[in-house]
């Protein structure tokens, strides 16, 4: 796949390729893909750990195979007819965590899943794989070091781009003592080998609300730290109440999830721990002294929180640590600035894509960026223009669709009403209750749910919309489409809803957005 190495010493070898892509989750394979289909362009993903990515087996893909059976689980506990072939009867917790393993293939007894499936995609898509932790040494040049074993360092000199597409790790906030008690982060919980009695989880955002729903499913008891007021921070506040609320309830079978706002640890206690692979208990109880966050009027609680485990879901940070940065003229502690072609304006041949970039750290646009990325070098390899939309991945990109599989689920895209104001747009909002709508309330007895939209009044279009309620996800892509397109109202107003579907749900928006003026006259 790539040119035959030639010595340079001892130590090092020059390898060559068409293109280099430093990381091997679905954004590093997207741009890899991209960047050579249909020619004899070759193309190299550096991963020191496994081809696939934080997504393929500590993020995306398991943490929805173990939500998705406490969704079935509610769902059938609140259809009259099913409710009592379920009855308080508990998930089977051992065959929940099997499930998982399947899907991310992990096999019987080890820690580490297995990624040579991913690895025969690539080399079947004219993709090389070198397994090692890459880092730039010059323009469009990057050195590896073998992830095992005693062999030297081996150069790799591209000849159109070198991609970096590295993603992100867990942020860990600086509390006293909470390094050295081996917390579990977002890596650990969706591989945890056995369900922990009792965990907290330091945080309110989408890793946080959706462990809390499947650790409280599969038996856990769980308490939620969040330093602000409210979950869901990012979006409209009616969908972290919702979320808020089931979990507090809870219902058969789950437990009920205890929410501390306002809160924060300040200092967390554990006997030694030893080390230990992802998600292996740390073997003794965890003690989090906490206090009042001093976040607004959110109120606060002092004293202590004690549970076998302690997940920190604060966030996470791009990982540019080690990318080499500094060697073609850029700041290593800052993820690089990419324009719309997701190239690194000042430094030739250099791109970036997914969450390295800072941009929007979820799976989804990081695909949609590698994808634009892949193009534009294939074009640029081609000496073909790159002006056309599809080159082009908007840097303001405001319609980014997210959802958070929790029960309720929450989904939204674009702007909120706060948000879209405060950006100088003339925002009006219209919502409605899902609960009314008919092909919500056919899916379980007491639908509980919400649909909102934002309009801009003065172009009479879409800048935004949020679901929240079972299975609102998949209302959302059409959403998107409405952002992205800036449909006008009028227009969507012929867009006509199967009865009896949750979509009817938008013929409700729509007439609430006439009732209110924001239709055109006529």
């Amino acid at each position: 796949m790539v040119s035959e190495p030639r010595g340079v010493g001892r130590e090092r070898a020059v390898r060559e390729c068409d293109v280099v892509v430093l990381g091997g989750g679905p954004a590093g394979e997207n741009a890899a893909a991209y960047a050579v289909a249909g020619s004899d362009r070759t193309a190299t993903i550096v991963e020191p750990e496994l081809v696939g990515g934080e997504c393929s087996y500590w993020a995306c893909i398991p943490s929805k195979v173990l939500l998705h059976p406490a969704a079935v689980r509610g769902a059938a506990s609140a259809l009259p007819g099913v409710t009592g072939l379920v009855g308080d009867r508990p998930l089977d917790a051992a065959a929940v965590l099997a499930r998982r393993d399947s899907f991310i293939g992990r096999p019987d007894g080890s820690l580490m899943p297995d990624d040579s499936g991913q690895v025969r995609w690539a080399r079947g898509a004219g993709i090389d794989v070198v397994r090692g932790a890459g880092r730039l040494v010059g323009q469009r040049t990057v050195e590896v070091v073998p992830a095992v074993g005693d062999g030297g360092a081996t150069v790799i000199e591209a000849r159109h781009a070198v991609v970096l597409a590295t993603g992100s790790e867990a942020a860990l906030p600086p509390t006293p003592g909470l390094a050295e008690a081996r917390p579990w982060t977002s890596r650990d919980v969706t591989a945890m080998t056995e369900v922990p009695g009792s965990v907290a989880i330091i945080g309110g955002g989408v890793v946080a609300c959706e462990a809390a729903t499947w650790l409280s499913a599969l038996g856990s008891e769980v308490t939620m730290i969040v330093r602000g007021g409210a979950l869901l921070g990012g979006a409209e506040p009616f969908a972290g109440a919702l979320v808020a609320d089931a979990l507090r309830q809870g219902g058969p079978g789950r437990k009920p999830v205890r929410i501390l706002f306002g809160t924060q640890a300040y200092e967390a206690e554990r006997d030694a721990v030893p080390a230990h692979g992802p998600g292996v208990p740390g073997g003794a109880p965890v003690t989090l002294r906490v206090e009042p966050s001093g976040h607004g009027d959110a109120g606060g609680s002092a004293g202590t929180v004690s549970a076998d485990e302690v997940v920190v879901a604060a966030g996470r940070r791009p990982a540019v640590r080690g990318l080499g940065l500094e060697a073609v003229g850029l700041d290593p502690r800052h993820p690089p600035r990419t324009d719309a072609h997701m190239a690194v304006p000042g430094v030739a041949g250099l791109y970036a894509v997914g969450d390295v970039t800072g941009r929007a750290p979820l799976t989804h646009m990081g695909k949609y960026q590698a994808r634009v990325c892949g193009d534009v070098i294939a074009a640029r390899a081609e000496g073909r223009p790159v002006e056309a939309s599809r080159f082009h991945a908007d840097p303001g990109h405001t319609a980014v669709p997210q959802v958070v599989f929790t029960d309720p689920q929450a989904a939204w895209t674009g702007l909120t009403e706060a948000r879209a104001r405060a950006a100088g747009i003339d925002a009006h909002s219209v919502s409605v209750d899902l609960g009314a709508i008919a092909g919500a309330a056919l899916q379980r007895e007491g639908y509980t749910g919400r649909a909102q939209l934002v309009v801009d009044r003065a172009r009479g279009v879409l800048v935004g919309a949020t679901f929240a309620g079972p299975e609102v996800a998949e209302l959302l892509h059409a959403a998107t489409i409405a952002v992205v397109g800036e449909v006008p109202l009028d227009r969507l107003w012929h867009a006509v809803p199967a009865f009896p579907t949750v979509s009817e749900a938008w013929l409700r928006l729509l007439e609430a957005a006439r009732e209110a003026g924001l239709l055109a006259a006529g």
